[in-house]
């Protein structure tokens, strides 16, 4: 395991688990209104809902990844009206696939690497795009984060990155 970034995997019956998930779900209500507010179609260019259930997910394990991603797009829906609620299971399903994708690769590689990250978001996109395209049988529907949210993905695999292996190294 790399020296300076500690992973965990932590289980529901600890509250760190909970405070974790707290904080990440904050963070995935925060980025996403300052991405549509302060850019038109910011979400679908940034992705930020999902930045924050990486982070969470890759450091702190699944459990974490999972309440995060489950929550922090019903409280945004249901606070700001955004997501829309008939874009919400595939957001949930994207969701849930980082969360999975992110615990699995971060137990495997043991180590926070831009590889490794790539991986990850990598990952959840293209088996997301292709539930997205089975479920709404639309090819363009079903790739429209790789047609508009490459921006996104490249914040979440650098800025992932960074933040896993210089700000939350303990």
């Amino acid at each position: 395991m790399n020296s300076n970034v500690k992973l965990y995997s932590l289980s529901l019956r600890e509250a760190r688990t909970y405070a974790f998930a707290a904080m990440f779900i904050v963070g995935n209500i925060v980025f996403p209104q300052l991405c549509h507010v302060l850019i038109p179609k910011g979400g679908l260019i940034f992705l930020p809902i999902y930045f924050f259930t990486l982070i969470g997910a890759y450091k702190y394990g699944a459990k974490v990844g999972m309440l995060t991603a489950l929550l922090s797009p019903i409280i945004n829906s249901a606070i700001f009206g955004m997501p829309a609620p008939a874009a919400l299971p595939m957001i949930l399903m994207k969701g849930v696939l980082l969360a999975g994708a992110a615990s699995l690769v971060a137990n495997h590689a043991k180590k926070v690497s831009i590889l490794a990250i790539l991986a990850v978001v990598l990952l959840y996109q293209v088996v997301g795009c292709g539930i997205e395209w089975a479920v709404k049988g639309s090819f363009m529907a079903g790739v429209q984060d790789f047609r508009l949210g490459l921006p996104g993905m490249l914040i979440q695999v650098i800025g992932g990155w960074a933040m896993l292996k210089y700000v939350l190294k303990k």
